[in-house]
C-alpha cells in the first residue's frame, strides 16, 4: 500500500470544511487502509482525511494497547463523527503529523461520547477519556478546518509562529546544501 503524503501546516486544504461521506465502498476502504499505512509509519496515532488531502469525514485513530502496541486490533475506523456528549477539562500535549516536531499543551474536554459510523456503514457510541478522547477532540478538529494550534492561547500562539518561522528557514537552508 502506498504511503499519502501529509498535508502540513499552513497549506490552505487544512482549513476547509470537510464534508459527509456518503458512499461506503471499496474507494473508502482504500482511502482507510492507505491513511493507516501512512499514520503507522509516521508514528502518528490518529489521522484525519483532510490531513491526506481528502475533504471527507472520515478520520483514524489508534492509541494502541496497554503497552501501547498500535495493530488493526486496536484501530478506530470513524466516519461522519458526531459528539454527543463531552464533559470535564483535561491539558495534556499535542503534536499533529500536519505541524511537525511542535508540541504544546492543549485543554479540551476530560471525557466524550461519540456517535459515528465504520467502514460499512455500521452506526457505534463511543465513550472516550483521556488519550482516546483527545484524540477524537484532535481528529474532528481537522473535519472541521481548525487545528491544535488555534486553541493556544496568545503568547503560546506567538511563540509558535516564531518558532514555526525559524523552523521552516532552517529545512530552506538544508535544502540548499
Amino acid at each position: 500500500m502506498p504511503l499519502l503524503d501529509i498535508v502540513t501546516y499552513p497549506n490552505k486544504i487544512l482549513k476547509q470544511i470537510s464534508k459527509p461521506v456518503e458512499r461506503f465502498d471499496e474507494e473508502l476502504h482504500k482511502l482507510l487502509d492507505d491513511m493507516y499505512e501512512t499514520m503507522i509509519a509516521k508514528n502518528g496515532v490518529g489521522l484525519a482525511a483532510i490531513q491526506v488531502g481528502v475533504p471527507r469525514r472520515a478520520l483514524i485513530i489508534d492509541i494502541g494497547d496497554e503497552e501501547g502496541k498500535q495493530s488493526k486490533n486496536t484501530l478506530i475506523e470513524v466516519i461522519n463523527p458526531e459528539f454527543l456528549v463531552w464533559d470535564g477539562i483535561h491539558k495534556d500535549t499535542e503534536g499533529c503529523l500536519s505541524v511537525p516536531d511542535y508540541f504544546d499543551e492543549v485543554e479540551r474536554y476530560a471525557t466524550v461520547k461519540v456517535k459515528f459510523f465504520d467502514r460499512y456503514g455500521k452506526e457505534h457510541i463511543m465513550d472516550a477519556e483521556g488519550l482516546l478522547s483527545v484524540a477524537f477532540q484532535h481528529e474532528t478538529d481537522h473535519l472541521d478546518g481548525h487545528l491544535f494550534i488555534e486553541r493556544l492561547d496568545y503568547i503560546k500562539r506567538k511563540k509558535f509562529e516564531k518558532e514555526w518561522k525559524k523552523l521552516l528557514k532552517q529545512q530552506k537552508q538544508k535544502r540548499k546544501k
